[in-house]
């Protein structure tokens, strides 16, 4: 199958053509903006407006095939049967909070539609509760928010049933033209801020406030400014959606889940670390605008260690005592070593994990590859690490068997060990790191990983090639896996 991007009578067109004919697409809206740039289209002035299947890529000027952004396998064709109302619509756009609660208020079982929480993700200990206080007054709500959507107002009158119906109408009748506001708006964030837009001196709330329904902080959380804060960027910020099996520490996405191992799960990860409940996104970020390259980078250094040192003054007190590196060196950075990179960004480089925590925690040590210090020493076999690990930071439990097993011999390098035998989100971490520490003779090596079964792993793999060879790589890791491998023994034969 083809996509084909073009202009026509001043609009954006794209042709998909496939062996059983040609649709032609215009394009109605552009989602993204950051990193990538998706499409949403229509075939005719009344049809429905369906996912594109090519997605531009600004950071190598470059399309790719839609979806392959995140852990999923390799595609035999290409598809336009997404509807963007009921894809894309809950996460990329504003939408009233209440909308977004069915299936929390519904609990198990509820009907599936657009707009759901992160709390559905997370451990049982950190999810929000959400309860009724007023059932006939949410059920009169709903009622309305079926008919404002253009849906029959329901005939039931107990609150499960009522909830079933509304998620059946959101998912039915919910379209851009029902929309509070197209695109993320303030309300998508703040909850509805009626009060603040009446008087500006009074400043929105980020909790969830209304007469019907209570939105209440998990045990032992005090619902504080942050844990509002933090709560409300995990709605969207919450990436685990794929059917990719594995999480980080050693999990599945059906048991143990740990972190997301793609770009925007950095919300629910920040929830899983052990600074949310003080800390906030915000600390970090600025939520509305984009973050200048150049702060974020910053952050990676000792200088932005006082956002840390404000809490635990005693590190920053004798730091080198803490990180057994010198003071003024990377190896000094908070979030060098507790923020590591080791999660795939939308650009095909390495972002940082946003569960806050420590690289000596068991799940990281015994459940993932590679060991966290192996990001910048890759150079280090496993025994080096582990046996300087437990030296530094005597409190360390490893169990070396486990290692042995993990990486078929502790004597084996991380790096390498991890490029055979990882997990392909681990493979993906792998090759990045040989991308700007390896040596020509790795080339082969991250080579045979540009026709991986998981294509986003596939430009991971390029953009190593890139770095280590210095120059283009021309070989589109887009067609299928038999052709990338063929074009991949052509291009290595040619460099003998």
């Amino acid at each position: 199958d083809t996509a084909t991007m073009t202009m026509e009578a001043g609009a954006r067109v794209v042709k998909v053509a496939s062996p059983i004919g040609v649709e032609t697409f215009t394009v109605t809206k552009v989602v993204g903006g950051h990193y990538r740039e998706d499409f949403i289209g229509r075939s005719a002035p009344t049809a429905e407006e369906r996912v594109l299947p090519a997605t531009y890529v600004f950071a190598t000027k470059s399309w790719r095939y839609k979806g392959y952004s995140v852990m999923v396998k390799e595609r035999p064709e290409m598809s336009t049967n997404a509807v963007w109302s009921q894809e894309c619509i809950a996460c990329h756009n504003t939408l009233p909070l209440g909308t977004t609660l069915y299936d929390e208020l519904y609990g198990p079982g509820a009907p599936p539609y657009q707009a759901n929480l992160a709390d559905r993700t997370l451990p049982s200990r950190l999810k929000w509760n959400v309860t009724p206080t007023s059932e006939p007054g949410l059920v009169s709500r709903l009622a309305d928010e079926m008919a404002f959507l253009g849906a029959s107002r329901p005939t039931a009158t107990d609150l499960k049933s009522v909830l079933a119906a509304a998620s059946r109408a959101s998912e039915d009748h919910l379209d851009g033209g029902k929309l509070v506001e197209l695109g993320v708006g303030c309300e998508a964030c703040h909850n509805g801020a009626r009060v603040h837009a009446m008087n500006p001196d009074v400043m929105p709330a980020y909790g969830a406030v209304a007469p019907e329904l209570a939105v209440t902080p998990p045990p032992r959380h005090d619902g504080g400014r942050a844990q509002e804060i933090n709560h409300t960027c995990a709605k969207c910020h919450t990436v685990l959606f794929s059917q990719y099996p594995w999480t980080w520490e050693g999990g599945t996405r059906t048991q143990h889940m740990g972190g997301s191992t793609t770009n925007s799960g950095e919300g629910r990860d920040f929830l899983l670390g052990g600074c949310s409940k003080a800390m906030t996104c915000t600390t970090c970020h600025d939520p509305h605008t984009v973050d200048p390259r150049a702060r974020l980078d910053a952050m990676g250094t000792v200088k932005a260690n006082v956002l840390c040192t404000e809490c635990h003054a005693e590190v920053g007190a004798n730091l080198s005592a803490h990180t057994h590196h010198e003071t003024s060196s990377a190896g000094s950075s908070c979030i060098g070593c507790h923020m590591a990179k080791k999660n795939m960004g939308l650009d095909y480089e390495l972002v940082r994990y946003h569960r806050i925590g420590s690289p000596t925690d068991v799940k990281r040590v015994e459940g993932d590859r590679p060991l966290e210090c192996a990001l910048c020493h890759a150079d280090k076999s496993v025994r080096v690490l582990a046996d300087t690990m437990k030296q530094w930071w005597p409190r360390t439990q490893i169990d070396t068997g486990a290692l042995a097993r993990l990486y078929g011999s502790l004597d084996a390098n991380a790096i390498r060990a991890t490029l055979d035998l990882g997990k392909p989100h681990e493979q993906a971490v792998a090759l990045a790191t040989l991308g700007t520490s390896g040596t020509p003779a790795d080339i082969p090596l991250v080579a045979e990983h540009l026709a991986h079964e998981y294509p986003l792993v596939r430009y991971y793999a390029h953009r190593a090639l890139e770095k280590l060879t210095g120059g283009p790589v021309p070989i589109d890791v887009g067609q299928a896996a038999g052709d990338v491998r063929a074009a991949t023994a052509a291009w290595l034969k040619r460099r003998r």
